[in-house]
């Protein structure tokens, strides 16, 4: 089982997204999520945390896969991806704990050029928006810089 959640909210051509003002990926603009804590369903910690995060009660999360990183080839993390799609923008909160949440159009996000997000986000991104199958995205990283990317289709809900 992985540690942790994430979670990308859809309101029309715009997603949700955080920049981070802590490590890991700080200053770096991602989805809402967080570590599940112990004893707790995979699918409650993620509605929990866009909860604390974005004062959003998500009632419908769709799982979308898997997040998995190695660092130098060695096995280093993972998480369970989300999505969710709300009618209507809602209102966040500008300034968290966790950073700066934001509405923030679908291709300025896809931008190759945008270096202000995570880099693995336009990996799984698209397929998140438009595939109805879950995926796994293997991640390869050499120090803090992403090399590879993975990507097999997956049956299993959660791991």
């Amino acid at each position: 089982m992985y540690a942790y959640t994430i979670c990308f909210i859809k309101c029309g051509n715009k997603l949700l997204l955080l920049n981070r003002d802590k490590k890991p990926n700080m200053g770096l603009w991602n989805g809402v999520g967080g570590k599940i804590e112990a004893g707790e369903r995979v699918e409650d910690s993620i509605k929990r945390e866009v909860l604390e995060e974005t004062s959003l009660v998500l009632e419908d999360v769709m799982y979308k896969g898997i997040v998995s990183w190695n660092v130098n080839n060695d096995y280093y993390g993972g998480m369970y991806l989300f999505f969710a799609e709300l009618t209507e923008e809602q209102e966040v909160p500008s300034v968290t704990e966790e950073g700066i949440l934001a509405w923030k159009e679908i291709s300025w996000l896809l931008d190759p050029d945008n270096q202000g997000i995570v880099s693995n986000i336009r990996e799984f991104l698209p397929n998140m928006l438009t595939d109805e199958r879950i995926y796994e995205y293997q991640c390869t990283y050499t120090t803090k810089e992403l090399v590879g990317v993975n990507i097999k289709e997956i049956t299993a809900v959660y791991q």
